[in-house]
């Protein structure tokens, strides 16, 4: 059984939204200040999907393992 990971990288967002991979960290940054947290802590693709109001299986579909 294969398993999906959970949490989303800069470079995903890179692939998703088509904009530099310095955005996705950006992009990343203003969402774990969004919800408090640590700069160690990762962001999930559901949080992701809330926060830029994409659906979730749309972001999914772009999450290469």
């Amino acid at each position: 059984m294969k398993t999906k990971r959970i949490c989303i990288y800069a470079k995903d967002i890179q692939r998703i939204t088509g904009k530099s991979e310095k955005t996705g960290y950006r992009m990343l940054g203003a969402i774990r200040k969004k919800l408090g947290k640590k700069p160690h802590q990762f962001v999930t693709m559901e949080e992701f999907a809330d926060y830029t109001g994409i659906a979730l299986a749309d972001v999914s579909q772009y999450i290469k393992d």
